[in-house]
């Protein structure tokens, strides 16, 4: 049985109130690859575009994003977030964003830092989307969770 879906067919938030609140941690990341005269604009002009800094604007914008999430998601469950952070990090022709988020609570994280790499993502695409509209964000993925139920690492490195 599906658990968001209840004997009538129809979609609902799955009951957490009997579940032991635990530390749940979770680790996402997203690529975004620009365009190389994109990136060779923003690495003279110190990651500035007509909109403002594109990295700092980003990151504000992938905490927003993670924050929301149960504004954004059907279903998913409003958490009391104890940490949020999103880094982007330049390599080369791509910006590489990692969201970790953490809440002592009874239900994981995850979405909420998918939510906040993909916000952070979606913003670097509309501030410099200007340059070019052959930006592409690509790999939006779980790194990492743990704290409930089963633990999830991809063994994939992050920034």
């Amino acid at each position: 049985m599906l658990s968001h879906v209840g004997s009538d067919n129809q979609p609902r938030m799955v009951g957490v109130g009997a579940k032991v609140a635990t530390q749940r941690v979770a680790r996402a990341q997203a690529r975004v690859l620009l365009p190389v005269d994109v990136a060779s604009q923003l690495r003279e002009a110190g990651h500035m575009t007509p909109k403002g800094p594109v990295l700092t604007t980003a990151n504000l914008a992938g905490v927003m994003g993670a924050k929301a999430t149960p504004q954004l998601i059907p279903l998913c469950h409003p958490l009391m977030l104890q940490r949020c952070r999103v880094d982007l990090t330049v390599e080369g022709d791509e910006i590489v964003i990692v969201c970790e988020v953490a809440c002592h609570g009874t239900t994981g994280v995850e979405m909420e830092a998918l939510t906040g790499v993909s916000i952070a993502a979606l913003t670097v695409y509309d501030m410099c989307k200007a340059m070019s509209h052959d930006i592409v964000i690509r790999e939006v993925r779980l790194l990492h969770k743990s704290g409930g139920k089963r633990d999830v690492d991809t063994g994939a490195t992050s920034a």
